[in-house]
């Protein structure tokens, strides 16, 4: 079976790299032709355009920055996909695209399975990624193989469901962020060690992920450029339309994008996204260095 990969940006590429080390026959495609060496250096051939990995492939996956990305490489990519292909979507997408798209294939025999990921590139290099799934029984079926590749299902029902989880799982992430920035530089003002502090949380009703993943990223003070403030920011975009559309006030939510907002017009929009914490280290004239072997995720050895 030949994959075809459309997207080897920070997740897509060591998804793909995963893909193709478990012995797949692969065909990747980026618009950034460096990111296809390292695929390419691993025995997957390089398509000279969406609708050629597309043409060529009985798996389609994307991996895309967001929506209108999405949508357009699936204008060229959709109608190039063979009769019995499969599409899977791993982008944090709108559900409104996904499901158009899928429409507009199903006509020509092409079935879908929306699958967003999460679990940061380090999750993304050894296999341990969390996925979103929503599509019917016989399309999920086919893309459980590949998906025991890169980590754990959430099966979220029918086409459609994947994406708003995805979105909820997202909200409460980037509301962590912020407010864990908050909690450390509130602790250690107070007179607390930090390194106290963090393990506070850590052993309390504070715990999280975002605390325990994403601390180091402040600590060590890179504040994690695999993910920037601009996908952040499409991201709670993203979820605030969804719950305009649902009448759901997310007042938290609308904070946090306030919040990631300031830090964009602070840092720019390619900035980290726990530059969301540097603001408030800059306002109160300090800082969350903390000493210790904190690993960049991306350079987190692969599984």
């Amino acid at each position: 079976m030949t994959i075809g990969f459309i997207g080897l940006g920070t997740m897509g590429g060591a998804m793909a790299l995963r893909l193709r080390r478990a012995g797949y026959p692969l065909l990747v495609c980026d618009r950034d032709a460096a990111k296809t060496e390292p695929l390419r250096a691993a025995g997957a051939r390089v398509a000279a355009s969406p609708a050629d990995c597309a043409a060529g492939a009985e798996v389609l996956i994307t991996s895309l920055p967001g929506p209108p990305q999405c949508e357009a490489v699936m204008a060229t990519a959709g109608p190039a996909l063979q009769p019995g292909a499969l599409w899977i979507d791993t982008t944090t997408n709108r559900r409104a695209l996904v499901l158009s798209v899928a429409g507009e294939l199903a006509k020509r025999g092409v079935a879908t399975v929306e699958a967003p990921v999460t679990g940061a590139v380090d999750g993304a290099r050894q296999g341990r990624l969390t996925l979103f799934v929503g599509g019917d029984d016989k399309a999920v079926a086919r893309a459980e193989p590949l998906f025991a590749h890169l980590g754990r299902v959430i099966r979220c029902g029918a086409l459609g469901g994947g994406n708003p989880v995805k979105l909820v799982t997202n909200l409460l992430w980037f509301v962590h962020a912020a407010v864990l920035g908050e909690g450390l530089l509130l602790g250690k003002l107070a007179g607390v060690e930090l390194g106290t502090v963090w393990q506070a949380i850590k052993d309390s009703v504070g715990d999280s992920f975002v605390a325990r993943h994403d601390a180091p990223s402040i600590f060590a003070g890179h504040y994690d450029p695999s993910f920037s403030l601009d996908l952040c920011l499409k991201d709670l975009g993203l979820t605030l339309e969804l719950a305009g559309e649902l009448g759901l006030p997310l007042p938290l939510g609308q904070a946090a994008e306030a919040r990631y907002a300031a830090a964009k017009a602070q840092y720019g929009g390619g900035a980290g996204e726990l530059h969301v914490a540097r603001l408030l280290e800059d306002a109160a004239g300090s800082d969350l260095r903390l000493a210790g072997d904190w690993t960049p995720h991306w350079e987190v050895p692969a599984a």
